[in-house]
Parts: C-alpha cells; sequence; structure tokens
C-alpha cells in the first residue's frame, strides 16, 4: 500500500471526527503510524474459507477478484441481499454507519450539540407516509431485500463483536447498533442531488441585491424567461440565511456532492467494431476514502447484475445483467419549490391557507447528545405544503420545502432494485415507474440492439408557474398537478446518428412539450465527446472500447480553447507577452505537464474575480453560488458589449479586464511556482488527495490512513472532469467509470478509487488508486470462465 511519509495536508472537508473521540490528547499523540496500521490488520475481514451464519437459508459463495469486487453466488433471494449485506460490512462498516447516522439524524450522538442543527433537518427530511405504498414504489420485493440486507449487515456486526470491529469503532470508542431494513429509506443524499431549490434561494437573493432585471441578465434561464418574484413576497426576506440548517445537515464528506457533473453516451452496433451496441459511464461524484461507490456482482435466481451502486444500499445501482446495460448522469429536473407561509401573530403553530388559519403539523423528536446527560426534545413543524426548513417568528413567515422525495419511492437509487432486473426496453421503460431519486438520464442498450435514453425523475407538473422562485403559499395559485407519467418523459430511441450523449447539459428535445427545467449544466464536456465520437464516424473507422475509454480519459477543454483564442485579439504589454502567447498558441489540452494548463487555470480563477465583481450593480458582497456562470461569463468576453463593459469602448474594456487578472496571475504563479513558466506543471499543482476521516486526528492517523496523492489532468469542463477547491486540489469527479461491449459481457470495463475495501491495512484499501490515477481500466468478469480465471479469495457462508 502506497502510503504518505509526511504530514497531512489540511483537511478540506468540514466534517471533522476530533470532536466524538473518547480517548485523550496524550493517547493521541502516543499511537503511531506503525501502530495503527498493526491495530488495523488485525481486526481486516476475512475473505477465505467459511463462515456460519444465524439467518442464512442456504450456503452462499463470495468470490473476490484480483481487484477486491465480491462475486456473490447465492441459491434463493433472501441469501443473496443478506451476502451483500455481510460483504458490503466487511469491507465499509465504518462508512455506512457514518452515511446511516447522516442520513438519519443521528450524529449528535457522536459530535456533540455542533451535529445538533444538521440532525435536526435531517429528519425534517424523513418519508412519513404511507409504508406499504413506499416499500412497494421500489419493487414488489423491496422490503424483503432491504430486510435481507440489514439482517447481513447486522450478521457481521455480531460476529465482528467490540474487538473484531474495524479500526475506526476502535479509535473513536463506539459501536455500531444494529441495522433495520428501514436504514435504507432516508432522504438526505436524493434531497442533495435535486439542487433547484438552493438556487430558487440563491436566485431570490440575486433579486433583493441587484434587483429583477439584473438578476435575469446575471443568471438567465435555458431556455429564457423573465422571471419574478411573486410580488406578494417581500424580496428581503430572502437576505436571511434560509439554508443554514441544510448546509449543516450536509457537511459530512457521504454527502457533500457536486450536482451536475456525469457523462454517459450509447453507440449503436452500426457504428461498432462488434457490430452489437456499446455504452460508457461515468458518474462524478465527491472523491472520497472510501469511495462513494462500491462494486459487486450479485448472482442467484432472477438477478445477474454487476457494475456499482451505494455501499448502504442493496442492489446495484448502475452496470449491466444479462440483456441490458446502462448509465446515468443528473439531469436537473426541478423536483423542489418553496413556499412562504404566512404565520399567525399570535401563534407560530398556525398559518394562513386561503381565508383560513391552519395548525402545522407538529412532531417531538427526541436526539441524543454527546455530553449532554439527558436527551434533547425539539419540535419539528410541518405545513400542507411540507416541512418548515426556516422560521422568523418575528416577522411572521416560514419557509416549507415541497420536495419529490417526500412521495413513496423518494428515496435515491433504491428503484434500481426495479432497474437491474429489466430485460429489454419495455420492461425497462417499465422498471422506471419505480424510479424517483435523484433525477437521471439514462442511456440504454439491449443485447437486442436496441439504444436510447430518457430522462427519468418524479417530475412535477406545475400550470401557469415556473419553479424558479420561491412563492406566496398561502395563496392556492401555486400547485403541483401531478407528476408526468413515464411516456411523457423526455426520451430519443434508435436514435438517427446512431448515438446520444449525456453530460447534464440541456437535452430537451426540439418541440418538447412539458417544463423540465431552466438550469443546466454547461455543454463543454458534451461538445467534446461529441466532437470525438464525430471524428472517429467521419474518418470512417468503427467504434471500438479503447475509443470509449480514451473518451472517457480525454483532457480537453473547449471552453479553454474558447478563452485561450481571445489571446489572438488582445495585445499584451511587454512582461506579459510570453505568457500571453502561451494561451493564445494553447490548444485547451490540460495534461498533467503543461505549463499552459497551469497558466490557464490560474489566470481563469483571478479572471472570474474581477469579472463579476465589475458586472454586478450592488455594493453587496453577493454569494451567487450555483447561478455563476462560465457561459454566461465567456460569451459577454467573445462579444463585448455595453451591458457587460459599459458604453465607452467595451472592447478596450474586456481587454483590460483579461490583462488585469493575468497580471495578477503572474504574481501569483512567479511567487508560488517560480520564475521560470518552462518548469510549471499542471499536475504537480492539481492532484487527487484522498483523506480518511480520521486523518485530522493526528499526522500518524494520516500517514497509516492517507494514501499518498496522484496527479491529474483535466478540470471540470473536460470529459475527465477533475474538479478542484481553490487551491487546484480535485474534490469530484468519476471515482467510478465503465465501458460495455454487448458483443460479450466479458469484455466490460470499469475504473473505481481508491479501493474496495474501506479498511486502512487491507489489500483493496487503495489498490485501484495507480489504475485510476494512470487511466488504467480493469475487467468486469462476468461468465464462470472469466470469474475464474480472475478469482483470489473464496469466501463460503454456511446457515449457522
Amino acid at each position: 500500500m502506497n502510503l504518505m511519509k509526511h504530514s497531512p495536508a489540511p483537511i478540506p472537508l468540514p466534517f471533522l471526527l476530533l470532536p466524538i473521540l473518547c480517548l485523550s490528547a496524550t493517547n493521541l499523540t502516543a499511537q503511531t503510524s506503525e501502530v495503527l496500521l498493526k491495530q488495523s490488520r488485525t481486526v481486516l475481514a476475512q475473505l477465505e474459507g467459511e463462515k456460519h451464519l444465524p439467518g442464512l437459508q442456504n450456503e452462499v459463495r463470495v468470490t473476490r477478484d484480483r481487484w477486491g469486487i465480491a462475486h456473490i453466488d447465492a441459491k434463493n433471494s433472501h441469501d443473496l441481499f443478506f451476502a451483500q449485506g455481510f460483504v458490503v460490512a466487511q469491507d465499509r462498516l465504518f462508512q455506512i454507519e457514518l452515511w446511516r447516522r447522516t442520513g438519519l439524524g443521528e450524529m449528535a450522538e457522536l459530535q456533540g450539540a455542533e451535529a445538533l442543527e444538521g440532525d435536526r433537518f435531517a429528519r425534517l427530511m424523513q418519508y412519513r407516509g404511507d409504508m406499504e405504498a413506499e416499500w412497494r414504489s421500489y419493487a414488489p420485493d423491496a422490503r424483503e431485500i432491504a430486510t435481507a440486507f440489514a439482517e447481513g449487515i447486522n450478521a457481521f456486526i455480531a460476529q465482528a463483536g467490540e474487538k473484531g470491529l474495524p479500526v475506526e469503532f476502535q479509535v473513536l470508542g463506539f459501536k455500531p447498533r444494529p441495522w433495520r431494513a428501514e436504514d435504507v429509506l432516508p432522504r438526505m443524499s436524493g434531497l442533495i442531488m435535486s439542487g433547484n431549490w438552493q438556487r430558487e434561494l440563491s436566485r431570490a437573493r440575486l433579486v433583493a441585491e441587484a434587483g429583477v432585471n439584473e438578476a435575469r441578465r446575471l443568471a438567465p434561464t435555458e431556455p429564457p424567461r423573465e422571471f419574478a418574484l411573486d410580488p406578494l413576497l417581500d424580496a428581503d426576506l430572502f437576505k436571511a440565511d434560509i439554508g443554514a440548517a441544510y448546509g449543516a445537515a450536509t457537511k459530512a464528506p457521504a454527502f457533500k456532492t457536486s450536482l451536475h457533473e456525469s457523462n454517459n453516451w450509447v453507440a449503436a452496433g452500426s457504428l461498432t467494431a462488434s457490430g452489437k451496441p456499446m455504452l460508457a459511464g461515468d458518474p462524478h461524484r465527491t472523491l472520497a476514502l472510501p469511495s462513494l461507490r462500491y462494486l459487486v456482482h450479485l448472482r442467484a435466481p432472477g438477478w445477474n447484475v454487476i457494475g456499482s451502486g451505494e455501499p448502504a444500499l442493496p442492489g446495484v445501482a448502475i452496470g449491466h445483467n444479462e440483456r441490458i446495460a446502462w448509465a446515468f448522469t443528473i439531469v436537473g429536473t426541478d423536483q423542489a419549490d418553496l413556499f412562504v407561509e404566512k404565520t399567525h401573530p399570535d401563534d407560530p403553530r398556525r398559518y394562513l391557507a386561503g381565508d383560513e388559519w391552519l395548525a402545522m403539523d407538529t412532531r417531538e423528536e427526541t436526539f441524543r447528545v454527546r455530553g449532554k446527560p439527558q436527551p434533547v426534545k425539539q419540535e419539528l413543524r410541518f405545513t400542507r405544503h411540507g416541512p418548515v426548513i426556516y422560521q422568523d417568528e418575528k416577522k411572521h413567515i416560514a419557509i416549507a420545502l415541497r420536495w419529490a422525495g417526500q412521495e413513496p419511492g423518494g428515496a435515491a437509487y433504491l428503484g434500481s432494485l426495479s432497474v437491474a432486473r429489466a430485460q429489454d426496453r419495455a420492461s425497462f421503460l417499465q422498471a422506471l415507474e419505480a424510479w424517483k431519486i435523484p433525477c437521471l438520464n439514462f442511456v440504454f442498450a439491449s443485447v437486442d440492439g436496441d439504444t436510447g435514453w430518457i430522462a427519468a425523475a418524479a417530475t412535477p407538473v406545475r400550470e401557469g408557474w415556473d419553479g424558479l422562485l420561491p412563492v406566496p403559499g398561502w395563496t392556492n395559485a401555486y400547485r403541483w398537478k401531478g407528476f408526468l407519467p413515464v411516456k411523457d418523459y423526455p426520451q430519443q430511441w434508435q436514435p438517427a446518428e446512431g448515438w446520444i450523449a449525456t453530460a447534464n447539459h440541456n437535452i430537451l428535445p426540439p418541440n418538447y412539450p412539458h417544463t423540465i427545467a431552466y438550469d443546466w449544466s454547461p455543454s463543454y464536456r458534451h461538445d467534446r465527446i461529441r466532437e470525438r465520437l464525430e471524428q472517429i464516424i467521419a474518418s470512417g473507422r468503427k467504434l471500438t472500447l479503447d475509443d470509449f475509454r480514451s473518451i472517457q480519459q480525454d483532457s480537453t477543454s473547449t471552453a479553454a480553447r474558447q478563452l485561450a483564442s481571445l489571446w489572438r485579439k488582445v495585445s499584451a504589454p511587454d512582461d506579459l507577452k510570453t505568457l500571453a502567447g502561451m494561451l493564445g498558441s494553447w490548444d485547451g489540452h490540460l495534461a498533467t505537464d503543461s505549463a499552459a494548463a497551469v497558466l490557464y487555470c490560474v489566470w481563469l480563477q483571478e479572471l472570474e474575480k474581477v469579472f463579476w465583481q465589475q458586472a454586478i450593480a450592488t455594493d453587496s458582497k453577493l454569494d451567487r453560488g450555483s447561478l455563476k456562470s462560465l457561459p454566461v461569463m465567456i460569451r459577454a468576453l467573445r462579444e463585448p458589449s455595453a451591458e457587460w463593459f459599459g458604453t465607452e469602448n467595451p472592447t478596450a474594456k474586456r481587454n483590460s479586464l483579461m490583462l488585469t487578472a493575468l497580471t495578477t496571475a503572474a504574481a501569483r504563479l512567479r511567487k508560488d511556482q517560480g520564475a521560470d513558466p518552462t518548469r510549471w506543471k499542471w499536475g504537480a499543482m492539481h492532484q487527487a488527495a484522498f483523506q480518511h476521516p480520521l486523518a485530522s486526528l493526528s499526522a500518524a492517523h494520516a500517514t497509516a490512513f492517507n494514501p499518498a496523492p496522484v496527479p491529474r489532468p483535466g478540470d471540470d469542463t473536460t470529459p475527465n472532469n477533475t474538479k478542484f477547491d481553490a487551491n487546484f486540489k480535485q474534490v469530484h469527479g468519476a471515482s467510478y467509470r465503465h465501458v460495455f461491449d454487448l458483443s460479450d459481457w466479458d469484455l466490460g470495463l470499469a475504473t473505481s478509487t481508491p479501493g474496495q475495501s474501506g479498511q486502512p491495512g487491507s489489500e483493496h484499501y487503495s489498490d485501484l488508486l495507480p489504475l485510476w490515477a494512470g487511466g488504467e481500466y480493469f475487467p468486469l468478469a462476468f461468465s464462470d470462465k472469466k470469474i475464474a480465471e480472475v478469482a483470489k479469495h473464496t469466501l463460503m457462508l454456511r446457515p449457522e
């Protein structure tokens, strides 16, 4: 295992576990990295031999291959998911324990009072409706599957005992509680991927700070719409920190994720060397240790599916079975709205609905809080529109969230229990009736030669309003009229071009009659994918899996090319000529050894600062969040106008702004990287560092648990999305990828990082990181023959 041999870098994630320690500072500093690793290795999961487990009905074979992927063979569905729960707990128990606590609002029990606000918000989001309808919405046997999965996790916890639990539990001094079937139903992870309601707040605050006309100019919609706040609302109320509780609830690394960054595409057999469809997918998520993805192969009567999913959930979310393959990206469907409620001056638990005052539904919740001798009780409030996420009793207002995830079937990814068993397009579309959250672009291929795309989500129908801004809740003008049926989702089957790709951009077909959303990711990644595919097709050559791998690893930015080309029209002073020339002649390829990529990324950082400072006509320090648009800025720079740069020579003002940013960038680079541009290397500055949650405890913990950082190409506009923070460290991207040729499932390839196991010291803790960092793939073995070729460990699970 490649371990760091130096002091830890600052933790880029705000979730630090130090407050939950039951250890003294002396004990912390006394532990060396060698002792910690030794302690971890004494409790590594058993991968070979046999285990006798109460609850199993028949024996189950668990074959782990060279890359740590478990191929689970069971004789019935119960044992299959029991074994999946057991195997996941072997590899990821600490991770899924934190995920569960975050989703259920139980982190204060570990972290203390600082986690209470986040816990309260998580409980506000929990489903509180008809449980029979809830379970049926995912699959007819969803409850039974979840029950077996929980039983398997509990079987591992029971056989591990206190001394056999993973090292994190030993260090922190707590035990996981037994799992229940309902623990797979929290809503928080799905809410994070339904981000429109946060943009509603950003847009409303922008209207309050800059005025509606400025808001439309700075944050235009697609398609264009002249949005405005309902005149019944006071814009100033949105200057408050309405989303504070949400921020507190989502600060754990398991749930910090970007919303709109993934790629997928599918090509018909007419375009491929094998004559069968090919499919590629790389969902982009926060880079974490362990990974947010867990790969598994599930085989039992009625099941033969391989791919990845969330480790705390049963099944496979993205992958293939014997007949179909699929991949997904976020659509951006508007699945949520904010309602401003008028509350009664004399009773904050009553709110206006039309002409009458209604009593809020209330629920008293009990929170165990570390450091407090007695549990803390807090009241949750709900209006007819949903949970109250913010209330100002002095101003007599409350804000309620209406979200599709509050409906039956709103737990993220559990609809995969139906999707993974589809056999053709018809059954796939029927399975998507169970897919509500998150909103996803699915690309699809079948061994029959069928290919296509569909944007699947619980899609609210709004008549007469757009959902772009918060609305008054006391009127009856703003209602949801149900949800679109699957047949009305945006979709395309057997595309005429022979291929189709999505990358979170605007995917709406021409003349599509329904409203889905008005905010999309920029099309830069899709533009480059299209460019690469069309180049290959135009050459007359047939597509191969090597082509698909190459496109997934592509680190050329069409956005960078557009911005760099501006320097061919700008006259730079002598002290900047060399740098301006570097950018003007650059092809937009952000390779790890590129000096131009270093200059571009630092310059872009400075350019965005000065552009938005001069563009926003307000003295307020406006935090616009996700509304700050790179395409808007690039259009303004490429076509300088009075609207953006004033009436007196807009082009000269544009040039001056670019030079100002370049001057600042040059000074930063000379200080940080040296005066010689030939020595600048993008990969030296732009790296991915995987940090264990306990790495913040001490240098010894970081050295023991953190793999060494790896250099990275690209940025967030390249197909190989390597989104970075303010210090250029990659924080987001494709931790999992797959490519399939449906002529032979054993040709399937994947990447993942850093490893299947979350246990430090395991051979599968970070063994996938070098492959991922080098753009290399490993096989997703599917047939008995291929599994036997790559098998490394076999564990037999037998009934007790």
